[in-house]
């Protein structure tokens, strides 16, 4: 699709929504076209330069009519997917069976299998990247003089890569590990 034509379906970058430095991105392997600023190509076709936080705008552009968009967005959350952030649009993006099918026909998608590390909170609801928590008991904290009260937050946590027991995060200002039967997730 050209420009032109391009240009009458958006003026905008399908994905993030800039105004500048915009061109047609092929989506493959159908060859449809989405309108998409530099920013966001440079990151598709280079996943080393990616900035995640750029994507959050994913979570507007993925509701987008338009499949090419969709797959496009089902292609960077899935990518992106370790962050936290991105596997919660995943479990609520939509695609149909023939538009997901384009998304996973790069190959690059991940299948989780046995191995795959998943955190949960005392109550079994997945944790990621960035959640708050709060405890559900009084634990004493090994290597600090205070003992972590029932009810405390720990705000922006993060998964401990190799231990689905384990998150890290702050506690009356210290870095500790918490061992996650001990959390709930906080909405």
């Amino acid at each position: 699709m050209s420009l032109r034509e391009l240009n009458k379906r958006t003026t905008i970058c399908e994905l993030c929504s800039n105004e500048y430095d915009l061109s047609p991105f092929i989506v493959e392997p159908r060859e449809d076209d989405i309108l998409a600023c530099k920013t966001c190509i440079n990151q598709i076709n280079n996943p080393e330069e990616v900035d995640v936080n750029h994507w959050r705008c994913l979570n507007d552009s993925m509701w987008s009519t338009e499949p090419a968009v969709q797959v496009v967005a089902w292609r960077m959350l899935t990518r992106l997917r370790k962050e936290g952030w991105p596997q919660d649009l995943l479990d609520m993006m939509y695609l149909e069976e023939e538009t997901l099918e384009w998304a996973k026909a790069t190959g690059e998608h991940i299948e989780e299998d046995e191995n795959t590390i998943i955190h949960k909170d005392s109550n079994g609801t997945r944790l990621a990247n960035g959640d708050s928590v709060v405890l559900i008991k009084d634990l004493d904290v090994k290597g600090a003089n205070f003992t972590a009260k029932r009810g405390e937050f720990m705000r922006n946590i993060n998964l401990v890569h190799d231990n689905p027991e384990h998150i890290e995060g702050r506690i009356q200002g210290q870095q500790v590990v918490i061992v996650t039967q001990y959390v709930k997730k906080s909405n």
